[in-house]
């Protein structure tokens, strides 16, 4: 049996695909997928870029800049946004579909047809990021879809934030759907996966707070 991969239908018609997913003996369009999504992604980041989110250290150097060094500065920004986006695009469909395979022993391509799952709905939840930042004046740490918020009321520790920030109704949709999607084809126990999850999450929590602090922390160096 072939399968050809559909995301959107997968999304909205789970329990069929995830049958035909199961049964099928060739994945079609896999790499295909792949390419767009990666495409996507760079295309989210550099509008993200362009609109100038994420920008703020060196617009507020500006006056003190040349007119050649500012714009060579936003160049810069642009490129490092465009490889952040393909790096993190290669992250999320190959890295947690490696994890899970040595866990589980299910075809490589099967998972990786779940992480493009994942990755949409994280593309997804970064194009929701731009009207909240442009109209709100929210960051992504503190929009009201995460815990940031709540986590900036209680305290000022930056990382703990940023933590609590990455945790999102997003990300907690994508844990429910990993679990289902992996259970689908193991016969591992649900609780055993769910925990295993939960906890790949949970270091992906931990390691986005750092980048995100490491982000600011190099932005401030190089244009500080």
């Amino acid at each position: 049996m072939t399968y050809r991969v559909h995301l959107f239908r997968l999304l909205f018609s789970m329990e069929d695909d995830l049958f035909r997913i199961k049964k099928a003996e060739r994945i079609e369009q896999l790499w295909k997928v792949n390419v767009v999504l990666f495409v996507a992604a760079i295309a989210i980041y550099l509008w993200m870029a362009f609109l100038g989110l994420g920008t703020e250290r060196i617009s507020g150097i500006a006056v003190t800049l040349s007119d050649t060094a500012y714009e060579t500065s936003k160049l810069w920004f642009i490129l490092g946004r465009a490889l952040y986006a393909i790096l993190f695009a290669a992250f999320i469909l190959f890295f947690p579909s490696l994890l899970f395979y040595l866990l589980t022993g299910i075809p490589y391509q099967k998972l990786v047809i779940m992480q493009q799952v994942v990755l949409v709905v994280m593309l997804m939840e970064r194009l929701l990021w731009i009207p909240l930042v442009i109209f709100v004046g929210l960051n992504w740490q503190v929009s009201p879809l995460s815990l940031g918020i709540i986590a900036s009321y209680i305290t000022e520790i930056p990382w703990v934030i940023l933590f609590f920030g990455a945790i999102t109704l997003f990300q907690l949709w994508i844990i429910w759907f990993q679990v289902k999607y992996i259970s689908a084809f193991s016969e591992m126990k649900q609780y055993v996966i769910a925990i295993n999850v939960i906890l790949l999450h949970f270091l992906g929590w931990c390691l986005t707070a750092l980048i995100a602090m490491g982000d600011s922390y190099i932005l401030g160096g190089w244009f500080g």
